[in-house]
């Protein structure tokens, strides 16, 4: 019997959907720079592809080149304008130059004043094709805290909450209102942020460890600043007892020496501020943050913190793990819960979380 011949072909926009896939992988893991995906494709056979590396460096593209086979009149697709300044490393359209590239497909251009509306310029001087705003939508949302963070002093801040049917978001009888597909899922958001926030009484309340436990990115663990006005968080939590490399930061108004150094003899740093009480006492926070490195905040913290952040205008998104049960007289923190209950429910993410929903509602 004859085999039928498969006919179908690969457009752009499916190889730069690839290269979106690439770039997810360090999401929240760049530092500074942002987290870009490439796939290099010739005669309709993908022959390479890369992505940031941790910290940011060296990008995708170089990452992709750079293997010991013939690139040749191929084409590269990346997320993100390719960069063509110097700085720690070489531009990458040098790269792109030296391998001959024959053809390169772009989705978004880079705001880095550097590079922005460069590469094209220097690529098609040495006659490589260049087609930028290839799923310039996709490209633009998915870089929307990258180009926050670089024409702004603040950080790009989402935030997380879980909800019954009946919008309580506690209960009095388990520890959890989320079965263990959400909170999978929630320790998967959390590996693609640099930064997790959180408030003293939330950690002291849940003794909870804020990391990822998903086989494979347990080295993803953000980063955690904790708010802790008076300095009540607890010697003996969970989370000062597990071995790992990423930073805790307390942000306190605190004077007690002692307190402070027995947090600090930990590892732990303190950032002492005069005050953490007004949008622009936290204002402030965000901005020193910031020039701490870090640029992508994932909140998970109780009630009150949140509707302040909320209220203030400070969330980008809100990510809403919703229960298909009630919890009716078993439920606490309905009273607490009026914005979230004023949110409007849209943008469903297509995700099998069996008995609930998840919901990524933008916010500003």
């Amino acid at each position: 019997m004859a085999t039928q011949k498969n006919n179908f072909k690969f457009k752009n926009s499916d190889y730069l959907n690839l290269a979106f896939e690439q770039a997810k992988i360090n999401l929240g893991s760049t530092g500074e720079n942002p987290s870009v995906g490439c796939i290099i494709e010739k005669n309709g056979s993908v022959i390479s592809s890369g992505y940031t590396s941790l910290l940011g460096r060296p990008h995708a593209e170089f990452n992709a080149l750079n293997k010991n086979i013939s690139f040749e009149n191929s084409n590269l697709y990346v997320t993100l304008e390719p960069c063509s300044h110097t700085g720690k490393t070489p531009p990458c359209v040098d790269k792109i130059i030296k391998k001959k590239i024959k053809k390169i497909f772009f989705s978004a251009v880079d705001i880095d004043k550097r590079s922005k509306n460069k590469s094209k310029k220097i690529l098609n001087h040495h006659k490589i094709l260049v087609n930028k705003n290839i799923l310039k939508k996709k490209g633009l949302n998915f870089y929307k805290s990258y180009f926050l963070s670089k024409s702004n002093e603040l950080p790009y801040i989402d935030c997380k909450i879980a909800i019954s049917k009946d919008y309580f978001t506690k209960s009095k009888k388990e520890k959890w209102i989320t079965n263990s597909f959400s909170r999978k899922r929630t320790h998967l958001l959390r590996s693609m942020y640099d930064c997790l926030i959180s408030t003293s009484k939330s950690i002291n309340d849940d003794n909870s460890l804020l990391n990822c436990r998903i086989e494979g990115l347990e080295k993803k663990s953000p980063d955690i600043l904790i708010i802790d006005r008076n300095l009540i968080l607890k010697k003996k939590l969970d989370l000062f007892k597990v071995k790992s490399n990423r930073k805790i930061m307390i942000a306190t108004t605190s004077s007690n020496l002692s307190r402070i150094s027995y947090f600090q003899k930990k590892g732990i740093q303190i950032i002492k501020l005069k005050s953490l009480n007004s949008k622009n006492d936290f204002l402030k926070l965000f901005i020193k943050t910031k020039k701490m490195r870090y640029s992508r905040f994932f909140v998970e913290s109780g009630l009150h913190f949140m509707n302040f952040l909320i209220n203030n205008k400070l969330v980008n998104n809100i990510y809403i793990f919703k229960s298909r049960k009630y919890l009716k007289k078993n439920g606490i923190n309905f009273s607490s819960n009026k914005i979230i209950k004023k949110i409007k429910l849209s943008n469903k993410i297509n995700v099998n979380l069996q008995t609930e929903d998840l919901y990524k509602v933008k916010l500003k």
